[in-house]
């Protein structure tokens, strides 16, 4: 997603391009205890920041910010495993 010159459009269902583009914005220090901490209104904002996301906040549910935070948790684990 480092160059979005030619990137697909993004929405609410694209749980893991979504994950993928919180974890390179916060980087590993946003472990998993505080990636489980994150209020929804501060993940909703920060999704609707991604480049080429193109939902909109009414089409938010809790279901996806949920879905959203596990991959995100995932997405961490798996560029943390050896470290």
């Amino acid at each position: 997603m480092s160059n979005d010159t030619y990137a697909l459009p993004i929405n609410w269902a694209d749980h893991e391009d979504i994950a993928m583009g919180l974890y390179e914005r916060f980087g590993p220090e946003f472990d998993e205890s505080k990636i489980y901490r994150i209020r929804f209104t501060d993940l909703l904002k920060w999704v609707l920041e991604i480049p080429n996301f193109e939902g909109k906040s009414e089409d938010s549910n809790e279901g996806h910010l949920e879905m959203i935070q596990s991959e995100w948790v995932y997405e961490w684990r798996n560029n943390n495993k050896n470290k």
